[in-house]
């Protein structure tokens, strides 16, 4: 099996600390503005909860399945042993570069994010229309917008996935690597008061702190093995 399809969830589950900060006040907000019986019904709070996340990750899916064909068109139109090799080196340095950005070596490259902001531009008025959110169609409509929103590790993942060189496969990582995300952003999509009231306070800040380096480490070690060891 590919290893990128396991590097995936990994780089997701390993940016928590980073989704928490980019994401986790949209995911707070939209939690309190329910309203409070829904919030009081831990089944429904949760429900809701997941329908934003589900809908974020078919966006991701989405994505991944446009960048994966454009990868199969690029090994179809060249030599596809170079550039099979190429495409595959190319996401290994950006997933070095991911690793680098959640321990906040490489703070130029959230750089990309500006790929998304023409596409968010036009976005972001359809999710304001679909507030305040009050059905799980709702709910699972607005995760889609939400899941274009311009985030350096999206957009850094999207870049990688032309590897794939398949539709079906870049769709597949993209969703991997959304479900690696969807611990963090659930959890404080449910207990956002308590988890965002964590990250607070000089204890909190050394605990994030370390968390990221041993995150952005490994994600740099798992994006430097293809480079140095299998020698793509």
């Amino acid at each position: 099996m590919d290893s990128a399809y396991v590097i995936a969830p990994v780089v997701g589950l390993l940016s928590a600390v980073h989704c928490i900060g980019m994401c986790g006040g949209i995911v707070g907000a939209l939690s309190f503005s329910l309203p409070e019986a829904e919030r009081r019904r831990g089944s429904r709070l949760l429900a809701f909860t997941l329908a934003y996340n589900a809908g974020r990750l078919l966006s991701y899916a989405l994505a991944g399945a446009l960048l994966g064909g454009l990868g199969a068109l690029l090994v179809a139109a060249g030599e596809a042993l170079w550039v099979t090799r190429l495409l595959r080196a190319a996401a290994a340095l950006v997933t070095v570069g991911i690793g680098l950005y959640i321990i906040g070596w490489f703070p130029r490259f959230a750089v990309v994010e500006r790929i998304g902001e023409p596409l968010w531009r036009r976005l972001e008025p359809v999710g304001r229309r679909l507030l305040p959110v009050r059905t799980l169609p709702r709910a699972f409509l607005f995760g889609t917008v939400w899941g274009w929103l311009p985030c350096g590790l999206v957009y850094a993942m999207l870049i990688s996935t032309p590897a794939r060189a398949d539709a079906i496969g870049g769709a597949v990582y993209m969703a991997l690597f959304g479900a690696g995300t969807l611990p963090a952003m659930a959890g404080v999509g449910v207990l956002s008061g308590r988890l965002l009231g964590m990250a607070g306070g000089p204890a909190g800040g050394a605990t994030r702190r370390r968390l990221q380096m041993a995150g952005g480490g490994l994600v740099v070690l798992m994006g430097a093995f293809p480079l140095f060891v299998l020698g793509i």
